[in-house]
């Protein structure tokens, strides 16, 4: 399976971020400058695979303008095939965010309709049936409209390749309610996992058994600093990130997370080991000023993932 293509389709857009030089000071103009780079759940993981080694196929909306060149410059620089659908007369998609002088998020903006135009019938046509068919994986997020996850999963399902899923956000989770139980994983936050499934538990190993209830065979939820939670039918594992002493920039640590999950899990690690690669990925990631960190790498995963704690496996 690991010498297969990684399929990847979902979000792949133009991220702009404003970064705030001072204390933020709410209501108020606050002194500050601006990057912009590519982004999307799936794109960042998509790059992360690919510079880990993974051979990385990518298919998404695009629209005929400048954003669309920088996702697709982007993508040759990541050395990912990219195979979009592109629409001459549309705006490719956009996040725009507000972060803290600590990076952290304040407040964002999504402007996403193009995704909408990834239906379901693109599925169909001959050259994604086949994609989906010599897939190693299919790695999507919730940035798709939850008919086209429901048809992706059926595919997928139907040529027996497993299909992972990004959360994405709170309000765009609740996409993936009718697909969950066809899921290899989904990789969320608590603020997703709580939309997804109405709970709130105070014991992070609760969670397992809320996201089970809900339908979902297995999954990764993430607490910001604090441990990160993995399960599946063997049971579940909670490996603690390790500090990070100089943080860059929160955007794109739950995506790299993705990414060196599954990276570790097509290896054959365990549940436990995958978790580890997973957040050694993250922490590389935080790091850097960048969604997706330039030094992602086997080896720089190898010794970010000397810093990582052995997993705690949960009852």
């Amino acid at each position: 399976m690991t010498g297969k293509t990684i399929l990847v389709m979902g979000g792949a857009h133009v991220d702009r971020r404003g970064r705030i030089a001072g204390e933020t000071t709410p209501g108020a103009s606050n002194p500050g400058g601006w990057f912009v780079e590519a982004g999307g759940g799936a794109f960042n993981a998509a790059r992360n695979l690919s510079r880990l080694g993974h051979a990385v196929r990518l298919v998404s909306p695009r629209g005929g303008d400048a954003d669309g060149e920088i996702v697709a410059a982007a993508a040759a620089a990541a050395g990912i095939e990219d195979t979009p659908f592109t629409f001459l007369d549309r705006a490719t998609p956009s996040y725009t965010a507000i972060i803290e002088r600590d990076g952290n998020l304040v407040i964002a903006l999504a402007d996403m309709e193009l995704y909408r135009l990834f239906s379901p019938r693109r599925l169909q046509q001959r050259a994604m049936r086949e994609a989906v068919a010599t897939a190693g994986l299919i790695l999507t997020d919730a940035n798709l409209p939850a008919e086209t996850l429901a048809a992706m999963a059926k595919a997928a399902a139907d040529a027996r390749v497993p299909i992972a899923g990004i959360a994405i956000s709170p309000a765009k989770v609740v996409r993936f309610e009718k697909t969950l139980s066809t899921l290899a994983f989904l990789f969320m936050n608590e603020a997703e996992a709580r939309a997804l499934t109405g709970a709130a538990p105070e014991h992070p190993a609760d969670w397992p058994k809320a996201l089970r209830a809900a339908g979902l065979a297995a999954g990764v939820v993430t607490r910001g600093g604090r441990g990160v939670i993995a399960f599946d039918a063997t049971g579940a594992a909670l490996v603690t990130p390790p500090e990070i002493p100089a943080l860059g920039d929160v955007t794109g640590a739950g995506d790299s997370l993705a990414s060196g999950f599954v990276s570790a899990w097509l290896a054959g690690r365990d549940l436990g080991e995958a978790l580890r690669h997973g957040v050694a990925a993250a922490a590389i990631t935080v790091r850097s000023p960048l969604a997706v960190a330039e030094e992602m790498s086997q080896a720089a995963l190898a010794a970010a993932l000397s810093l990582v704690p052995r997993a705690e496996w949960m009852a």
